[in-house]
């Protein structure tokens, strides 16, 4: 008999991987519910920084220009010396915009208003987050998961396809499912606090004690707010007082200035920097995304970003499979983020310890523009290409024109819940049209025209050849004219399927 399932999946967690998650089986019609076992959204600054590659993702998901009105850019870092001295300096390294990637610049949005504007669209597409309802164990077989949730009205058992543990560094999922979670202790403790303060300016984001990292303090304008985000280490023992008076204490202890007063503190909390990464991101139909996979410190502004990348890859695949694509296709989810994530606790661990006197200055790789997928399962290239651009890769972006006339871009094309196929100086009708792909030619009778070559340059595509683009925005296949038999493959594997003929 056939397995009834109370819903298709259960996300526990409603932080920036489990709203992600939701958003994007919203937008895909797949049934869904999110829980958090806290009593009402996160209120804390702990990530507040969007990088440009997390940018392209919320554009995709109609958000950006919301979180830029409300966040703003990083103020120059400011670096005070013993002697009184200082210097401002650009935390992050500057870079023009090009047509392959519009977004180079870091955004800061506290933590608290990106989650706000994420269950913001969230409510547009119908849905929202079930509060102070947490998941008190799960039993799981080869159909699905059986979740024992408790809630305001009680305990209740939900039968679903997959459960999603989007639930923090101290994940109940990752423990339930019995997944080590190696790595080290990184020997700091510290403290973050969002704070009402005055006596220094919102242009700078002041560091205090740069001279010594032991007892640095840095203290943030938040962008956005009339908040400032105080963060420093502190003792490896012992209490903290994490008080208005305790801060302003900590603050004049550190800065040597008695005129910077902390009046109100509306968010703070007091951590030990961790790197680790769990040992699997899926046991059958329980899969794990962000933190509950990985903590980094907070250096190099990656965790946040690599979460909602988690749930960017795996929802369209959960999408697929649910819609009938092969399972194997849920492989792929720990294959291509277990080694991202891997990448960038790497760079997070050194930006700290590099965080001596001279200060991080954040440059392209903080960006997570070049993490991608090549010679991965979901990479197919006939023949192997030796350009710059592969298979696996992000896909770049280009201003092209519509042959009516009007100027798009190729994100454009890309956006939404598809798969896109291009094809360069070849016919449209040499692949069939199916459901959940769009097709699109550049050259002779083509629907889309390349006036400026930035597609030629950014795809170097050789005349006849295809460019597969993921729902993801990840460059899928690059195939030849005369290896259309392995991109129907491909397509097939993807659950990419033509109508049948009637």
């Amino acid at each position: 008999m056939a397995t009834r399932f109370t819903t298709d999946v259960l996300i526990c967690g409603a932080g920036a991987a489990g709203l992600t998650l939701a958003l994007e089986l919203a937008r895909r019609a797949i049934s869904f519910r999110l829980i958090e076992k806290m009593d009402g959204p996160f209120r804390g600054s702990r990530g507040k920084g969007l990088q440009p590659r997390t940018q392209e993702i919320f554009s995709d998901l109609g958000i950006l220009d919301r979180l830029t009105a409300a966040g703003g850019d990083y103020p120059k870092e400011r670096r005070y010396h013993d002697d009184g001295s200082y210097e401002d300096a650009d935390v992050i390294a500057a870079a023009a915009p090009t047509p392959a990637e519009p977004f180079q610049r870091a955004l800061m949005v506290p933590q608290f208003i990106t989650e706000s504007v994420m269950r913001e669209r969230l409510a547009e597409l119908g849905h929202a987050p079930s509060y102070a309802t947490e998941l008190v164990g799960l039993a799981h077989d080869a159909q699905g998961v059986s979740a024992h949730v408790q809630g305001p009205q009680g305990q209740q058992t939900l039968r679903v396809r997959w459960l999603i543990g989007a639930d923090g560094g101290r994940s109940f999922v990752r423990h339930a499912l019995g997944v080590d979670f190696p790595g080290k202790t990184l020997g700091v403790r510290a403290i973050v606090a969002d704070v009402m303060l005055r006596g220094l300016d919102r242009q700078a984001w002041h560091r205090f004690g740069a001279d010594d990292v032991a007892r640095q303090i840095y203290l943030c304008p938040l962008a956005g707010t009339d908040l400032f985000q105080i963060q420093g280490p502190v003792a490896g023992e012992g209490e903290v007082d994490l008080s208005a008076d305790g801060l302003t204490a900590l603050v004049a202890a550190r800065s040597g200035r008695a005129d910077i007063r902390v009046d109100a503190v509306s968010w703070a909390s007091l951590y030990t920097m961790n790197a680790r990464l769990a040992d699997r991101y899926r046991v059958g139909n329980v899969l794990l995304v962000g933190d509950a996979a990985h903590i980094h410190p907070p250096t190099g502004g990656q965790g946040l970003n690599t979460s909602v990348q988690d749930a960017y890859n795996l929802a369209w695949k959960l999408a697929a499979v649910r819609n009938g694509a092969p399972p194997a296709l849920l492989d792929s989810y720990e294959q291509e983020r277990r080694p991202v994530a891997a990448e960038v606790l790497g760079l997070s661990t050194r930006l700290l310890r590099a965080q001596g006197q001279e200060g991080v200055r954040r440059g392209r790789e903080v960006k997570q523009l070049d993490l991608g997928y090549r010679d991965q399962a979901l990479a197919l290239e006939r023949p192997a290409r030796k350009a710059r651009l592969r298979a696996g890769d992000r896909a770049p972006d280009a201003p092209i024109r519509g042959a009516a006339g009007q100027p798009t871009r190729l994100f454009d094309l890309f956006a939404g819940t598809h798969w896109t196929l291009i094809g360069y100086e070849t016919r449209r009708d040499a692949v069939r049209p199916r459901p959940g792909l769009h097709i699109h030619i550049f050259g002779p009778g083509g629907d889309m025209l390349d006036d400026g070559a930035h597609f030629a340059s950014a795809y170097q595509p050789a005349s006849g050849s295809w460019v597969l683009v993921r729902p993801d925005g990840y460059v899928g296949a690059m195939v030849g004219a005369d290896h259309l038999a392995a991109l129907e493959d491909y397509l097939s594997a993807a659950g990419v399927m033509p109508l049948p003929h009637h």
